[in-house]
C-alpha cells in the first residue's frame, strides 16, 4: 500500500517509538508534523528523515491540554491536510501507589490521557469534513493488564481505550479508524524519564525495559497495523503478550502470576 500522498502527524517524535516511527514513514515517502517539547530533539530527527524538506516541526506540550486547537490549525497550514494523527506523547510512572502523590497522578491523566483527548477533539472535525482519518494511539500493555509500580500510569491507558472504543464507534459512518497501539517492553528512554512517587524522574533504565524489542523493530510492526487499520496490536514480548489473552479468560491467574512477577 502507497502512502506517498498520507501527511502524518506524530506527537512525541524527538526519541524512542515516536522517532523510530518517523524515520519508517520518512522511508515510506509520506509528509511528516512532527511533534514534542523538544524542538532541538525534533530537529535531529527531521534532519535524519529521508526527505527533510517533506518534515514539518510543530513543538506542543500536551500537559498544556486547554490551548491545542492553536496547534491543530497550525498543523493544517503545513500542507493542507492530515490524514493521520499518531498519538504518541506521554510519560510513565514508576511508584507504589501508596507513596504517589495525587500531584503525580494528575500529571499522569493530564499528558496521557486529557491531553490526548484534547488534541484528538481538536483535529476531529477536520477527519469529519473529509470522511476521512485515522487516529492511531500509543497505548501500553498495561492498558490491558496492570502490574505493580505504575497504578496511575495504568489507569491513564485503560482510559485511552475506553475513550478511543467509544469514538471508533461514534465516527464510523465517517469512515475514521482508530487504532490502538499496546507496547510491552520496548528499549527506550521510557523508564528513565518516568515518574516517582515524588514527581522526580526515575533517571535509570529499568532491566526489562532495557531488554525490550529494539524500536526500530517496533516501528515496523507498529507501522504495519497502522496500513492494515487493526483496532487494536499487541506488541513486545511473548510473556507481555500471551498476558492480555490469559487475563481475558483466567483473570485469577494472571493476577496471582503479577503477585509473582517481579516488575521492573
Amino acid at each position: 500500500m502507497s502512502l506517498k500522498k498520507e501527511v502524518v502527524w506524530i506527537t512525541g517524535a524527538s526519541s524512542g517509538i515516536g522517532k523510530s516511527l518517523a524515520l519508517e514513514y520518512a522511508n515510506q515517502g509520506v509528509k511528516l508534523i512532527l511533534s514534542s517539547r523538544n524542538t532541538t530533539a525534533l530537529e535531529a530527527v527531521k534532519a535524519a528523515c529521508k526527505n527533510p524538506s517533506e518534515v514539518q516541526i510543530l513543538s506542543l506540550d500536551l500537559e498544556d491540554y486547554e490551548n491545542l486547537q492553536p496547534k491543530v490549525t497550525e498543523a493544517l497550514s503545513f500542507f493542507g491536510k492530515i490524514d493521520v494523527l499518531v498519538n504518541n506523547g506521554g510519560v510513565s510512572q514508576r511508584s507504589l501507589a501508596k507513596d504517589t502523590s495525587i500531584a503525580v497522578d494528575k500529571k499522569l491523566m493530564d499528558v496521557n490521557y486529557l491531553g490526548t483527548v484534547a488534541l484528538t477533539k481538536a483535529l476531529l472535525p477536520h477527519f469529519i469534513e473529509n470522511k476521512s482519518g485515522h487516529f492511531v494511539v500509543t497505548t501500553s500493555i498495561v492498558g490491558k493488564v496492570a502490574t505493580p509500580m505504575r497504578s496511575s500510569y495504568s489507569a491513564s491507558k485503560h482510559a485511552l481505550h475506553g475513550f478511543f472504543d467509544a469514538l471508533r464507534a461514534e465516527h464510523y459512518n465517517d469512515n475514521i479508524s482508530v487504532t490502538l497501539i499496546c507496547p510491552g517492553f520496548v528499549a527506550t528512554d521510557v523508564s528513565k524519564n518516568a515518574l516517582t512517587g515524588d514527581g522526580s524522574k526515575q533517571n535509570k533504565m529499568d532491566e526489562s525495559t532495557a531488554n525490550g524489542i529494539h524500536p526500530d523493530r517496533f516501528a515496523k510492526l507498529m507501522l504495519k497495523a497502522i496500513k492494515n487499520k487493526k483496532e487494536e496490536a499487541y506488541i513486545g514480548g511473548a510473556k507481555e503478550r500471551f498476558s492480555v489473552y490469559v487475563k481475558r479468560y483466567y483473570p485469577k491467574l494472571v493476577s496471582r502470576l503479577i503477585r509473582k512477577w517481579k516488575v521492573t
